[in-house]
């Protein structure tokens, strides 16, 4: 949180704080006219040199002007010499635009920015939001909920601006009890009926998983007012918590209600029709799209491609993937699983390769192709990639990296080097992952390994009962039955029951 030094609250101490802060550096062509004496006043010889009538005074607009027209910090920092110097800086417009660049701009300075803004007097609301949605966008976004509380310490009413930035930071950080309590506060300024902040609280709560919360917060908007952007919201986030259906319902009435969608509550529905295998309504969009000849950027393009390819429909994915102008990684990496997914491993890993020669991998390439080698057989090239993924591409293979090569290692029969491997990682096996070597262990009949696999899922998960079956199951195959009766009693003492499976059937209905 921020402290805002209220002692230096008169003109004199923020000009010569201001003037400590101000680089010295000297006018380029940028900087407006001023005499070659000035140039060279130390910070309390420019606010005495302010009080002389001699030196000429810039129009009230033209250091602002500049400021909004830099195209670096160092032109930034010019501007801002030449408002201490002109007492300029006392204008909380004037000031306003030096925070504009420095807080928002990809070539400003975030830090000098929080500089300013500190030993400005009595900063308006515009730059409290400023400065807020700049913290919002930064890798520390609790900052701008920090800077929110500070703000109303000293009584600066938010306005209706206020709010999406501090959802976006709500957001970003996946805080329900901040984006609750900001909740609140809209409720109490009043400004819920905003489609600004409504839309907001939507991405604020879809993406703390809370779509109940959310759809709340739709419904109250009356249908009159719901503007697309609403709807699309909405829309994606039910396609991103794993809940296709809802947003395929809602698209259907996002239609209804006569809206036209855009790209991304598109994508969002092309998603949900590849999650839920829902070729049809897949079909139907891509036919909506092609009729009224929207654009294939890389987004639906790639949301494309991954649908036809999850649906099964391999050659048209691939067709659409060749035919794309524009790919980026995720563009390749959905072509990738898909391949994988159906047991095309060697087309897979030919696309991988021709992959890295264009663009670089990343980890989600590295479970697709991993995954392709897994269900081709392909060891050698899988083991090479694997360990290529730190070295080549400096990139830390994860538990689902690992969990692909012990699928792999397991169907070639190489289960002490799985092993190995497992207990090399870098953290904790869990159940999973010793799951999949068990499994191993039972299809090729190796009881000591399996014994070991076995005592190492019992130590995380004791009431884990399938694995006692499983092993039962290894010493029948390997005709060991003292072993199965006495594992038998085990399990018959403890009480102990295999869960048994279950299955679902859509009819349709």
């Amino acid at each position: 949180m921020l402290h805002r030094d209220r002692g230096h609250s008169s003109s004199s101490s923020n000009s010569i704080a201001l003037g400590m802060l101000a680089p010295k550096v000297k006018p380029s062509s940028f900087s407006t006219a001023t005499s070659p004496r000035q140039r060279h006043f130390s910070p309390i010889q420019a606010e005495a040199a302010v009080v002389s009538p001699s030196p000429p005074r810039p129009p009230p607009l033209s250091l602002s002007l500049l400021a909004d027209k830099c195209t670096s910090m160092r032109q930034l920092k010019q501007v801002h010499a030449q408002m201490i110097v002109t007492s300029r800086i006392h204008d909380n417009y004037a000031t306003s635009r030096l925070l504009s660049f420095s807080a928002l701009s990809d070539l400003g300075n975030i830090h000098y920015a929080v500089k300013v803004f500190h030993y400005t007097h009595q900063p308006n609301t515009f730059m409290w939001n400023t400065m807020i949605r700049a913290h919002a966008a930064t890798s520390d976004p609790q900052a701008a909920l920090s800077l929110y509380i500070e703000m109303r310490r000293l009584h600066v009413p938010p306005g209706k601006h206020t709010f999406p930035f501090l959802l976006k930071a709500c957001s970003k950080f996946h805080s329900l009890t901040c984006s609750k309590q900001v909740h609140t506060h809209i409720v109490k300024f009043g400004l819920d009926w905003d489609l600004h902040v409504a839309n907001g609280l939507l991405r604020a709560y879809s993406v703390s998983g809370r779509l109940v919360d959310a759809r709340q917060v739709f419904d109250e908007i009356s249908g009159q007012r719901k503007n697309l952007s609403v709807w699309t919201t909405m829309i994606c986030g039910y396609a991103q918590n794993n809940c296709p259906n809802e947003a395929l319902l809602l698209f259907n009435r996002m239609l209804a209600a006569g809206f036209e969608p855009n790209g991304a509550a598109l994508a969002s529905v092309l998603s949900a029709s590849a999650k839920e295998r829902y070729l049809e309504i897949g079909d139907r969009i891509y036919g909506y799209m092609k009729e009224s000849q929207i654009e294939f950027g890389v987004i639906l393009g790639t949301a494309l491609v991954h649908m036809y390819a999850m649906n099964g429909l391999v050659s048209k994915a691939r067709a659409l993937f060749d035919g794309l102008q524009e790919k980026n990684i995720a563009t390749w990496n959905a072509m990738i699983h898909g391949l994988a997914f159906h047991g095309h491993g060697e087309e897979a890993l030919c696309l991988f390769r021709k992959l890295d020669k264009e663009v670089m991998p990343n980890d989600v390439t590295f479970i697709g192709v991993l995954s392709a080698c897994c269900h081709a057989g392909l060891l050698g090239a899988g083991r090479e990639i694997f360990y290529s993924m730190k070295t080549l591409y400096n990139t830390e293979p994860k538990i689902e990296h690992y969990g692909c090569m012990v699928d792999l290692l397991g169907k070639k029969g190489r289960l002490l080097e799985a092993e190995k491997l497992i207990r090399d990682m870098p953290w904790k096996a869990d159940v999973m992952i010793w799951g999949a070597l068990l499994t191993a262990c039972r299809n090729c009949g190796n009881i000591e390994v399996a014994e070991r696999v076995v005592r190492e899922i019992l130590a995380l998960d004791p009431c884990n009962h399938g694995v006692h079956v499983v092993l039962s199951n290894i010493y029948a195959e390997a005709g060991r039955w003292d072993n199965v009766f006495r594992l038998r009693k085990v399990m018959k003492k403890g009480n102990l029951k295999k869960i048994p499976g279950w299955s679902s059937v859509d009819d349709g209905g």
